[in-house]
C-alpha cells in the first residue's frame, strides 16, 4: 500500500495586498505587457545563457496541479545535433499533415498564419523545450503514483513558462507536430510520458515577421461573461 501522509498546513507564507488603484495599474501593466507576446517564427541563433532558461523553468514549476503531483517534465535542448534530429522528425510528420492528413478544414484555417511544412526554427533557435506529461511518476520518497488532471497541470505549467520567457524578453513558438512520440526517444524519456509541446525559444530574428492574422483578437465581451 502506497504511505500516506497526514494533512498539515502552513500559514500562507508569500500574499500580498494591494491598494486598489495599485491593483488597478499593476493589472494594466501586465495586460500591457504579455499583449506584446507574439508567436514567432522567425529566430536568430543568438545564445540565451542557460541560467536565464533554468530561471524561467522554475517559474514554470511553481504552476497549481494535480494533487501537487507536478506531473511535468521539462527536456531542453541545446544539442545542435539533437536539435537537427527534432527537425527531421518533425518535418516529416508535418510533410504527412500539410499533403492531406490534417484534412482541408484545417488547412484552411492554417493558410492566413502561412504556416508549412520546413520547420528551420527547430535548428535556429537556442534552445528547445519539449514539454511531457507524466501518467505516474516517483513521489519525492521514490514511491510511484498515479498523476490527476494531467494534461490540465502541464497546460498551465506551460502557460508559466511562455509568460516567464516573454517576461525575461525572450520569443516563443508552441509547436505541436503529431504524432510527437519521436521525442521520447531523442530526449530520453519514459513511455508513461506524453510528449504535450515542444516549445521553441530565443531571441527574434532581427528581420522578424508575424502573420496579420495573429494580432486579431477577439474584444472582452466575446471571450467572457460576468454572471452577476
Amino acid at each position: 500500500m502506497m504511505p500516506t501522509r497526514d494533512f498539515e498546513s502552513v500559514p500562507l507564507p508569500d500574499y500580498r495586498e494591494y491598494p486598489l488603484e495599485e491593483m488597478r495599474e499593476r493589472a494594466e501593466a501586465f495586460r500591457a505587457e504579455i499583449a506584446r507576446r507574439h508567436t514567432v517564427r522567425d529566430f536568430s541563433p543568438r545564445p540565451v545563457p542557460r541560467d536565464i532558461i533554468e530561471t524561467c523553468l522554475r517559474a514554470a514549476g511553481t504552476a497549481p496541479n494535480g494533487a501537487n503531483h507536478q506531473p511535468w517534465h521539462f527536456a531542453v535542448i541545446g544539442d545542435p545535433a539533437l536539435k537537427a534530429r527534432i527537425r527531421a522528425a518533425a518535418e516529416e510528420e508535418e510533410r504527412a499533415f500539410y499533403a492531406g492528413k490534417a484534412g482541408e478544414e484545417w488547412l484552411a484555417a492554417l493558410r492566413p498564419l502561412g504556416t508549412d511544412p520546413q520547420k528551420p526554427f527547430l535548428e535556429i533557435a537556442p534552445w528547445l523545450i519539449a514539454i511531457f506529461g507524466a501518467r505516474s511518476s516517483p513521489s519525492a520518497d521514490g514511491v510511484m503514483r498515479k498523476n490527476y488532471y494531467v494534461p490540465e497541470s502541464v497546460s498551465i505549467a506551460t502557460g508559466f513558462l511562455i509568460a516567464a520567457l516573454h517576461h525575461a524578453g525572450l520569443a516563443t513558438l508552441t509547436h505541436t507536430p503529431s504524432p510527437m512520440g519521436f521525442l521520447n526517444e531523442i530526449c530520453r524519456r519514459p513511455a508513461q510520458e506524453k510528449p504535450y509541446i515542444l516549445l521553441v525559444t530565443g531571441y527574434p530574428a532581427a528581420d522578424a515577421h508575424i502573420p496579420r492574422h495573429a494580432t486579431e483578437k477577439k474584444p472582452l465581451a466575446e471571450i467572457a461573461s460576468f454572471l452577476i
